[in-house]
């Protein structure tokens, strides 16, 4: 049987070339991608800043307030608006943009699993993977460069051509990368009817979501009976489940437990715990961002 660790971990991003978490406080962080620093709203952040006039002196600051579609989003620039500019992580490449949603078109504290991630696959020869809710494909091409053959499934037609875009910048088109747009919940319960076989699973789903065709995902509704197809789809000798999620109502302890009971079956462990993005320089703090558990043989 899998078995739960009695603690959790919290597991932290401490920034590298195109990224650092500079200051943060009074409900904001003041980021650094690469050569722009940008300011978005974190109401975790109860504490003061170190520099105040560093946030007055961003490229971008996103305004939850805004409404105005004609001012670039919710995005307020120092200057003319930034376009699209490059961003790396390790020897995978992929395009920054100012979205409407506050974020950079990717997650920096998620770099904690990509490590881990990169690491089980160079183990494996050639594990096959899937990634639900890829996104921007991040996690994919970390993969994808480890030596893993992977399925990328997101909802998103959008989402998908960006990740294929982030294919062709890190010079990975050619990598065994499979591009799905779909509901993750179909293709997963028509992988089961197949009989699919996967050596490792990712899931970050989001609190709420619309698939492709209308479909509404909500996070505490479905993911429970999507983890259990999820196992059932993993190898005998499969190697990793890892589940993140961003919501305030959940916690790692209960991801930890939901993946647990799916793996039961199983050897190996399930650690749990936090996804954290620590600043810069000396005596640095550290913003918990979400929550999330694995399972690994």
């Amino acid at each position: 049987m899998a078995a739960l660790a009695p603690q959790p971990t919290t597991l932290t991003t401490e920034g590298w070339s195109d990224y650092a978490l500079i200051d943060s406080g009074h409900g904001l962080k003041l980021e650094r991608y690469g050569r722009h620093t940008v300011v978005r709203p974190e109401p975790q952040c109860l504490w003061a800043p170190r520099d105040p006039a560093a946030f007055e002196r961003a490229t971008a600051t996103f305004d939850p307030q805004a409404q105005d579609e004609e001012d670039d989003g919710r995005w307020r620039f120092s200057g003319k608006a930034v376009g699209d500019f490059p961003l790396g992580w390790e020897d995978v490449k992929f395009t920054g943009r100012f979205t409407p949603f506050r974020h950079l078109a990717f997650f920096p504290e998620q770099a904690a699993n990509w490590a881990w991630l990169r690491q089980r696959v160079a183990a494996r020869k050639r594990p096959r993977v899937l990634n639900l809710f890829g996104y921007t494909g991040v996690a994919s091409l970390v993969m994808a460069a480890a030596g893993a053959e992977v399925t990328h499934v997101d909802a998103s037609k959008k989402s998908v051509a960006w990740a294929r875009e982030n294919a062709e910048l890190s010079g990975l088109a050619d990598k065994p990368v499979r591009w799905i747009v779909e509901d993750a919940r179909k293709y997963v319960a028509r992988e089961v009817k197949r009989g699919s076989r996967y050596d490792g699973i990712v899931l970050d789903p989001p609190k709420y979501g619309r698939g492709p065709t209308g479909e509404v995902w909500r996070l505490f509704e479905d993911l429970p009976g999507l983890v259990a197809d999820c196992a059932a789809l993993l190898t005998d000798e499969a190697d990793f489940l890892l589940v993140n999620a961003y919501a305030a109502r959940i916690s790692g302890l209960s991801l930890g437990h939901l993946v647990a009971q799916e793996t039961a079956n199983r050897g190996g462990g399930v650690d749990w715990g936090e996804l954290a993005l620590a600043e810069t320089g000396a005596d640095p703090r550290a913003i918990g961002l979400s929550f999330f558990a694995r399972w690994s043989a």
